[in-house]
């Protein structure tokens, strides 16, 4: 049995969250977000290009990850929110379909001021390494000589790096990437490198999340699942929890499991076959960013984690709370981080340079509760813990708002 968590370790775990995110925190939904100091002040007020018409927005993404979809919604949801695009109810879910939900937007937001054109998405398949390249120089080629888009989505590390090139000067807005900077997308998290370009840095964000999970759990062994490569361990933010279990003094309990250039359903198996080895080895587990780690994949690899009563800390966030992992640092369905990627399309459509734009941001410190799991491996959390976690699945009661 996991023993009874303290007070004072789940307020220093929080302290660290909190004290590092109101460093650069994303402001409320009313209010907008600060420039530099340094630079000027953009306003986010809709606008038509000089011309008279619409902006014209594409997207490109490595693979049918299901965060893409998810923050892409969110993002539209800011845009409604500062009014660029009318009130709308969105899909429920992700589209099982690749471009899926993009042909949906393209066909039903309504703006006066923004389009979604249905042949402006791009996908390197779904991480295909060897249609990658064709599918960055097939964009390349129509964002150098037609001029059709006036900036562009990029969803995830593939579309990032792809994209931050001078080759192009077409604004670019990099969402969804675990290091930007490590990953070579922008330079640094005051300047991306290039004029054009704007990836959203979310400093020491996972190496915090591994910090709360040992203040809480004070593990010997930690489980990591991820693929061996310089792309999987960017994705699995391997490199900062290293760094931690060095300082720490625990152990980190590998295996690895391909992430691209495989079928999905081989993704899905090899991401359950690690989780069911590690078990045996480790005594808590964190649950990496991995594309085989989906809806229908992810209960399958809880289930002997669950057995051997380890916990569970997912990198991702809430979603996969929801669907049975311990716990995780809650993200209010990309609520805000949407508004954030919002406001910079905002200004940059108001005349500022992609470059000259915030790229640090911070999620709020809230924290998401599984009881149900918690139950499941004879964790039975005090008060002070409830007390911390602002949204509680996994029982009748109702979810505490965010």
């Amino acid at each position: 049995m996991i023993r009874s968590l303290r007070l004072t370790a789940i307020w220093l775990g929080l302290a660290l969250l909190t004290s590092v995110a109101a460093e650069a925190q994303t402001p409320a939904p009313d209010a907008a977000a600060p420039a530099p100091a340094q630079a000027r002040v953009f306003p986010s007020e809709p606008r038509l290009k000089p011309d008279g018409t619409k902006w014209r927005i594409g997207y490109y993404e490595g693979g049918q990850y299901k965060d893409y979809e998810t923050i892409l919604k969110s993002t539209v949801r800011g845009l409604m929110a500062i009014g660029w695009i009318k009130p709308t109810e969105l899909p429920v879910g992700n589209n099982p379909e690749p471009g899926g939900f993009w042909r949906w937007l393209s066909a039903h937001a309504a703006s006066d001021y923004v389009e979604f054109p249905a042949d402006a998405y791009y996908a390197a398949g779904n991480f295909d390494k060897e249609k990658r390249p064709l599918v960055k120089a097939e964009l390349l080629d129509r964002l150098t000589t037609r001029g059709d888009i006036d900036l562009m989505l990029a969803l995830g590390t593939w579309a990032g790096q792809d994209l931050s090139t001078e080759a192009i000067s077409t604004p670019v807005v990099v969402a969804s990437t675990s290091d930007p900077i490590g990953s070579k997308i922008i330079k640094s998290e005051t300047d991306s490198g290039h004029d054009h370009l704007n990836a959203k840095v979310e400093p020491q964000r996972y190496a915090r999340q591994v910090e709360l999970f040992d203040d809480i759990f004070h593990f010997k062994k930690l489980g990591l699942v991820y693929e061996n490569s310089p792309e999987g361990r960017t994705f699995a933010a391997v490199d900062d929890i290293e760094r931690i279990a060095r300082e720490r003094g625990f152990e980190i309990v590998p295996c690895f499991a391909p992430f691209n250039n495989v079928p999905q359903a081989e993704a899905e198996a090899k991401v359950e076959a690690c989780y069911g080895e590690i078990a045996a080895k480790a005594d808590a587990v964190y649950l990496t960013v991995h594309r085989g780690l989906t809806e229908a994949s992810l209960p399958k690899s809880l289930a002997p984690l669950i057995d051997r009563d380890l916990p569970t800390f997912s990198m991702a966030g809430e979603s996969e709370v929801k669907l049975g992992a311990l716990m995780s640092v809650a993200q209010s369905d990309f609520l805000y981080v949407g508004r954030f990627h919002a406001e910079t399309i905002a200004r940059i459509f108001n005349g500022a340079k992609p470059r000259d734009l915030p790229q640090v941001w911070q999620a709020p410190a809230k924290i998401a509760l599984n009881l149900r799991t918690a139950g499941e491996i004879g964790y039975d959390p005090s008060v002070d813990i409830l007390l911390a976690s602002d949204e509680i699945f996994g029982t009748d009661l109702a979810q505490r708002a965010p």
